[in-house]
């Protein structure tokens, strides 16, 4: 009778473990190991402070570099965003791997309503992989949202891009003709095309017939030559000029001596 109670007690515990698994594995999963959201001019609700939260915490494991939101409307005295977005990373030290390492950051200043800014910037592996040009093109995306005040539909954006940006050799734009669906499939379709006419050309026997075949080298001679010089036209088109763009701003140096890439706009 003893081995039977001993065998009822461990399969209780059995279900009792199994039951309690699930909850402890969601649990941690929703609980973001460190901050990486810093919205100190609140405009967010606490729903999208916790799903962006886990977002970034998601995406910054998979590329081993934070992904963070940052957001004021107090800058201090003689800070633009950009100063103020290089102060935050030296006095908190953020970064993935180790304190001020690799970092992306996304920094909204809303002090002048008439002249809101936004600031991107990479630090490390982010600068590496999200320079300037690819931060623009990240900007591209997200100020129509910020222009609308969807500031989460923005920060999920800037997330979700600079994370497939970092998945792309940085030395390859992003909106390369290498990633658009009709140019890969064109290129599987040549490929196609070029694997069959070899097999083809394979399948026949050899041709030993050419056009020296039936020529008599002795005889024939090329009897005249002319170059003749026609025309050179030079043609001048004007480089158009994106008028809808403002701000800039490129990269820098923090005054602890790190290094940044950055693209700033106003919206």
């Amino acid at each position: 009778m003893r081995w039977r109670s001993i065998l009822y007690m461990c399969f209780i515990a059995i279900i009792a473990i199994s039951f309690l698994l699930p909850f402890s594995s969601i649990a941690s999963a929703e609980t973001p190991s460190k901050q990486r959201v810093y919205d100190f001019a609140e405009i967010l609700t606490s729903a999208e402070k916790q799903q962006l939260e886990e977002l970034a915490e998601q995406r910054s494991v998979e590329r081993e570099t934070d992904f963070i939101i940052l957001t004021t409307k107090e800058k201090g005295p003689g800070r633009d965003v950009k100063k103020f977005m290089q102060d935050f990373y030296d006095e908190k030290g953020l970064g993935f791997d180790k304190r001020h390492g690799n970092a992306a950051i996304i920094t909204i200043d809303i002090e002048d309503p008439l002249n809101r800014e936004v600031y991107l910037a990479g630090f490390y592996k982010g600068e590496k992989y999200l320079n300037d040009k690819r931060l623009d093109l990240i900007n591209d995306q997200i100020v129509p949202y910020l222009s609308a005040g969807q500031y989460y539909e923005a920060f999920e954006t800037f997330i979700e891009t600079a994370n497939e940006y970092m998945g792309i050799a940085y030395w390859i734009s992003p909106n390369s003709v290498l990633f658009e669906w009709w140019f890969q499939l064109a290129v599987s379709v040549g490929l196609a095309a070029i694997i069959v006419g070899i097999m083809l050309s394979n399948s026949g026997g050899k041709v030993t017939v050419n056009e020296r075949t039936y020529r008599d080298t002795n005889t024939s001679k090329v009897l005249s030559r002319r170059d003749q010089y026609i025309r050179t036209t030079v043609t001048k088109v004007r480089k158009p000029t994106n008028n809808n763009r403002s701000g800039g701003g490129g990269g820098g140096f923090t005054s602890g001596g790190h290094s940044h890439s950055g693209s700033k706009r106003s919206f």
